[in-house]
Parts: structure tokens; C-alpha cells; sequence
């Protein structure tokens, strides 16, 4: 197959399986032609990724990192996002192949960042998953229906708004000030649930940890700053800096609107 393919893409359980496939003594790299392409949509390791790119390099075979979001439902209808890494001008050429099966195919840099957004993503989803099964648990316990308490809190600002369009208003700018709502106020409410928590019994360990990120956000004086502004100690503590200037997330948007609360796009 790889003999007699110019663009080849797999999608497999995880790394050992890409290597193997990619890499085994039948592999694709034993077969493919100089300049073909090889689109990997698997949700993988960046450093095998790379580690691909490379050995495909030597014999003038192009490799990309493409991992694809959206689970069966988007397979089955096409709406599925694909992040890929890699050479940009291969990511063009072949583009149509990727449109034809997604319908968010963005480039997202060099090899290995395609891989590096799919963990973000899928790694973001699930903490968020235990955090909501946390608060819910001490909703729940508190005395409030289940569905009650979830038509409640998907009509607030956070149930309304999609969780990562919210990085753009004061993390991705670096802007805390004014604030959207203090630190000091968002603090009073988190130390309430946590309360809250140690009557009823429940285990509130990742609101103990937010807790303690914002207390250590008073502590440094940023007490009027917006909520957001405790998100500065994790940074810190990575060595990292993001200021990402306010027309690139403008014209962001106007690529991708954000969605209004009723789930249409604006």
C-alpha cells in the first residue's frame, strides 16, 4: 500500500502501535516514495512524533502530526477538528484530504504541536470532568435535584459561555485590570464551597487547590485584580510568559466566532 500511495493517513490506539506501523520492518517508511506524506491522526506522544519526523526525513518522506477531535459522532458527520503539526506548505497541498473529513483542519506549527493541542485539549476536558463531578457531588449532597441544580448552573456565566473562549478576555492578553469580577470576591465564594463541603461531608480537593492558588494570589496583593490573575502562579512556577496581542485574538474570533448561549454561532 505504501509503495503506491502519495498521501497515507492512519489512526490508531497509541504510540506503540504508530511505531510499529510506521516504523516496523513492513512499515510504511519501508515502502513509501520520496515526497509522499504521511498524516498520523492518532492522539500520540510529541516526542515519537519528532522522533518519526526525523527517521522519515532521511529517506525524503514527509511526516505530520494530525490528531483529530470530535470522537465517532464527528467521524460519522464531518464535524471534527484537526490539529496539525508540521511543514506548513505540505499542510496546504494536502489540505482538501483533510477538509474531506473534518471541518476544523488548522495548521497549529512545527512537528509535534498538533500532538501537543490534542493533550492540552483532551487533558483540559478531563479535569474539568472531575472538578464538575466534585461540585456536583456537593450540590447534590446539599440538598438540590440533579437536574435542577445543572439547569442552574448552565444558564451562569460559565454554563453560557464556552470554556476556553474565557482565556481570551484576561489570560491569553495578560490583562487583569479592571476586573471582570476581583479575586478577592471570587476567593469569599470558593472559601464558601469549601466550607460548605467540610459540613456535608464531601471531599472538595481540587476546590482546596483553587483555594489555595487564589489565597496565594491575596497574599501577593492582587486582591482587586480579576479572578483570573491567580492563573499567573502556574506560569510562573513553568517558567512561562503568554501576552498574546489583542488583534490576534480578535481576528481569531473572526475566524472561529464564539458561540451564544443558545450553542449557535455569533
Amino acid at each position: 500500500m505504501a509503495e503506491t500511495t502519495d498521501v497515507i493517513f492512519t489512526s490508531l490506539p497509541g504510540p506503540p502501535e504508530v511505531e510499529a506501523v510506521a516504523m516496523g520492518a513492513d512499515g510504511l517508511l519501508a515502502g513509501m516514495r520520496k515526497d509522499a506524506a504521511f498524516f498520523d491522526l492518532s492522539t500520540n506522544s510529541p516526542s515519537l512524533v519528532r522522533r518519526i519526523h526525523a527517521e522519515f526525513a532521511k529517506k525524503g518522506v514527509h511526516m505530520l502530526d494530525a490528531p483529530v477531535s470530535g470522537g465517532p459522532v464527528g467521524a460519522r458527520t464531518g464535524r471534527m477538528a484537526i490539529w496539525v503539526g508540521g511543514d506548513e506548505a505540505l499542510f496546504s497541498r494536502h489540505k482538501a484530504a483533510l477538509d474531506a473529513m473534518g471541518d476544523q483542519a488548522r495548521y497549529i506549527g512545527p512537528i509535534g504541536a498538533g500532538s501537543v493541542a490534542k493533550l492540552v485539549h483532551n487533558c483540559a476536558g478531563y479535569a474539568v470532568q472531575a472538578a464538575l463531578a466534585e461540585v456536583f457531588a456537593l450540590g447534590v449532597k446539599g440538598g438540590v435535584e440533579p437536574l435542577a441544580l445543572w439547569e442552574a448552573v448552565r444558564g451562569g456565566a460559565g454554563g453560557r459561555r464556552r470554556t476556553f473562549d474565557g482565556l481570551a478576555d484576561q489570560f491569553l492578553p495578560n490583562k487583569y485590570e479592571p476586573p471582570s469580577f476581583a479575586l478577592k470576591l471570587a476567593h469569599k465564594d470558593v472559601m464558601l464551597a469549601t466550607e460548605l463541603g467540610r459540613e456535608l461531608g464531601v471531599p472538595m480537593r481540587l476546590a482546596n487547590l483553587a483555594l489555595s492558588e487564589m489565597t496565594e494570589g491575596l497574599n501577593r496583593g492582587w486582591g482587586g485584580k480579576d479572578s483570573r490573575v491567580s492563573m499567573l502562579l502556574q506560569l510562573e512556577r513553568s517558567g512561562v510568559k503568554i501576552a498574546v496581542e489583542p488583534d490576534r485574538i480578535k481576528a481569531a474570533f473572526e475566524r472561529d466566532p464564539p458561540y451564544k448561549p443558545d450553542g449557535k454561532k455569533s
